[in-house]
């Protein structure tokens, strides 16, 4: 299935009910009813996961793995079943193809030092694209400092959208790595990422995808992707902030070498050598976020319950209603018009500094992000400092689409 399924009117999706589960979005801000709408930054927790959380530090806290004792083998079995619900989430052949990290950047960061290590090579290049995240372009510009290798920008067109035919004229026989966000973080574009690697495949290149912005918006199949390495972080998925997949193809984690050393990671240590533990905690040095693993595990769960192509639908009808308000408006000029997107809409309102948009939203409740959002380069290609982003989840509603419009009409009268 396709990160965004087809968005035919859908009547089953309960958006009354998913709030409930949500206990922040009850709360006021400057005396007005929350309206966040930041969940491209992080979104928020279900109940069930802010419970299962302080259900592990009630009743079950131990450090996992070679314990002697019953809290220890309680922990290890609920941690190690939380990679198996990532595994199955994003169908993964091998749980052990699940590497925990603190977040999508130190998997990328894993990624890349590991190749600058191992694999590249002087003349090697590297490709990314015009969009991505700060987090998806210094480690490559390290690795590539490192190794001797080259990075390679693909561009984008005047919508937002990778120019693909520009990309695949950027691949030769020197491409090493290709490593491209699925969904932009400030555009909201979603790329072809199953034909960017079939692409990249025909130069036997390593794919990294930076899945960030796309786990919490659609299905991912990284089998039917074919990708080498995919990428997450928990809190953009409901779950909590601190936790994050590294998946990888087993030959290729095999093959990387670990980013940290320590305890854990090792399978035998003497002082004159040490030999790495197998897959996956060869790369999961010291003592492992058990809880927050817990806490993605059951957000997993949480999404599973819940129908989620009605979900998507939902979503889709509101970036639609947002772009038919915008429309509305002769000073809303928004950034990233792509054919293909997720629910973030990025704008800016006439000759306004974005900052002051978002202080005087804020004012009225609502909760945007304001900024570059770390894609500097993007800014600098299109020529702005930053934008207001606005981005959607399924709590969202259209109620509070338009109360962000009517919020704008009362902004200009300020600026």
């Amino acid at each position: 299935m396709p990160l965004i399924a087809a968005v035919e009117q859908d009547n089953t999706f309960n958006i009354a009910k998913v709030r409930q589960d949500f206990p922040i979005l009850d709360q006021k801000v400057k005396g007005k009813p929350l309206i966040y709408l930041d969940n491209a930054a992080t979104t928020q927790k279900p109940q069930i996961v802010i419970d299962a959380i302080s259900q592990f530090y009630s009743t079950t806290n131990a450090n996992v793995h070679r314990g002697a004792h019953t809290l220890s083998d309680d922990a290890t079995e609920l941690f190690e079943n939380a990679r198996n619900s990532v595994q199955g989430f994003i169908n993964a052949k091998h749980a052990h193809e699940i590497v925990w990290t603190r977040g999508t950047t130190e998997a990328i960061n894993t990624i890349a030092s590991g190749l600058a290590q191992s694999f590249l090579k002087p003349g090697d290049e590297i490709i990314i694209s015009a969009m991505e995240h700060h987090a998806n372009i210094v480690p490559w510009q390290v690795a590539a400092k490192r190794s001797g290798a080259k990075l390679v920008v693909a561009p984008i067109n005047e919508k937002g959208e990778l120019n693909f035919s520009i990309y695949k004229t950027l691949l030769n026989k020197n491409t090493a790595v290709v490593a491209m966000t699925h969904v932009s973080n400030t555009l909201g574009t979603i790329n072809q990422v199953k034909e960017i690697v079939q692409s990249a495949q025909q130069f036997n290149a390593i794919t990294v995808i930076d899945g960030a912005q796309a786990i919490g918006h659609g299905f991912v199949d990284v089998q039917d992707l074919n990708c080498d390495f995919y990428v997450f972080s928990g809190h953009k998925l409901f779950g909590p902030t601190g936790i994050g997949v590294l998946y990888g193809k087993e030959a290729q984690l095999e093959q990387l070498p670990p980013f940290q050393t320590g305890g854990e990671m090792i399978k035998t240590v003497t002082f004159q050598q040490a030999t790495w533990n197998e897959l996956p905690y060869k790369f999961e040095a010291g003592t492992p976020n058990v809880a927050g693993a817990i806490g993605l595990a059951t957000a997993i769960g949480y999404v599973n319950s819940i129908d989620r192509v009605g979900a998507l639908a939902h979503e889709q009808r509101l970036i639609k209603y947002c772009s038919e308000l915008a429309n509305n408006m002769d000073d809303i000029h928004i950034i990233g018009m792509a054919e293909n997107k997720t629910s973030i809409f990025s704008f800016l309102m006439g000759d306004a500094h974005p900052s002051d948009v978002g202080t005087l939203l804020n004012q009225q409740g609502i909760a945007v992000r304001t900024g570059h959002h770390c894609t500097m380069p993007l800014m600098n290609e299109l020529g702005i400092p930053g934008t207001v982003r606005a981005s959607f989840s399924m709590y969202n509603t259209e109620e509070e689409v338009a109360m962000l419009f009517a919020a704008l009409t009362k902004v200009r009268t300020f600026l």
